[in-house]
């Protein structure tokens, strides 16, 4: 009533005090991240949105809540928790969330919510997927450019689709870049979450493909995947990180990382929410729009050849062009190489 008092004196105090009210509420919000299993210190997938957060954090001064989750039963009650005592937007890194999204979604109408790698088609869900498959094909052309044995390695984490989309982008790269004549060796290291987890099968695993004659090892595995780029390592071999950079893990012995960007979903997100900006529905982040890529830095500059880099460099702009038109698995299931 105070307001609309105000408002009869006059339009432009009344729009002022309006504007002022809107910031100010579009500035109170709570953020919170519950992360995929693996945990928050993966190295990986949910480290990336970990610094998201913590960025976010740090330039606005507004502090995050987040959890680890220690098995999938969780994931219903920790997240309806979170929506109770008033978090929101809440980011959840994984398509596992998905079911229990859908339900807590509904009976909390006015939180917001945002997933990554699954799509929720709710009106208060923010789906954010990424173009997995266009990183992987760039690392496979670097891979197939380094390569002196001909034959290079992928191991996956869990054997769902999603892992495929990585496996597959990746062989697509390494064939274009070798005219077809380089070998993929692949392997999932199980069907369980916990395949997430598992650095000692996912050295095995590498291992058992360098035997083979594998010299560079892509890892698609969340924290599992430490186990793959330290067997490259210790064999004198050379390994590709996933979703961070993990260039400094083992400095000399991994090649690049294969970007994807859920550092900067999820700082857009929470900056869109406190912006009063925020918005449900799918957003896509693929190399058009520098939410996927390859790392090149301080780590890698000595073994990245500049030849491999050329040539991931002008494969980066076909497919951007529309030149180069890298299949998605998730599409059909089907992988064209």
């Amino acid at each position: 009533m105070f307001v609309r008092a105000h408002c009869l004196l006059t339009t432009a105090i009344c729009a002022g005090v309006l504007l002022a009210s809107a910031a100010a509420y579009a500035a109170d919000i709570k953020p919170a991240v519950i992360y995929d299993l693996g945990g928050k210190f993966d190295k990986s997938f949910n480290e990336g949105v970990f610094n998201g957060a913590t960025k976010f954090s740090k330039d606005f001064n507004i502090p995050f809540r987040d959890l680890e989750i220690q098995n999938d039963a969780q994931r219903e009650q920790v997240l309806r928790k979170f929506a109770k005592d008033g978090f929101s937007p809440i980011i959840m890194p994984g398509f596992a969330w998905a079911t229990a999204l859908g339900k807590v979604a509904d009976e909390f109408p006015n939180t917001k919510f945002a997933i990554i790698d699954m799509v929720v088609d709710k009106p208060n869900v923010q789906s954010m997927v990424f173009k997995a498959e266009e990183a992987s094909f760039l690392v496979g052309v670097i891979a197939a450019e380094t390569s002196k044995s001909g034959k290079v390695g992928f191991v996956g984490g869990m054997d769902i689709p999603l892992i495929s989309a990585f496996e597959c982008g990746y062989a697509q790269g390494v064939k274009y870049a070798s005219a077809g004549k380089d070998e993929v060796i692949a392997n999932m290291t199980g069907t369980t979450p916990a395949a997430w987890n598992d650095p000692v099968k996912g050295g095995e695993l590498a291992k058992s493909q360098i035997d083979r004659g594998a010299d560079i090892v892509y890892a698609a595995a969340g924290a599992t995947g430490q186990g793959v780029l330290k067997a490259a390592a210790d064999a004198g071999k050379y390994g590709i990180g996933v979703d961070s950079d993990q260039d400094n893990l083992f400095p000399g012995h991994v090649l690049t990382s294969a970007l994807k960007r859920v550092d900067i979903a999820t700082y857009e997100s929470f900056k869109a929410a406190k912006d009063g900006d925020w918005k449900a529905g799918v957003q896509v982040f693929g190399l058009k729009n520098g939410g996927v890529g390859f790392a090149q830095d301080e780590w890698n500059k000595s073994i990245l050849s500049p030849e491999a880099l050329k040539a991931a460099d002008a494969a980066k702009a076909d497919i951007i062009s529309g030149k180069i038109d890298v299949h998605n698995y998730m599409t059909d299931n089907k992988c064209p190489v």
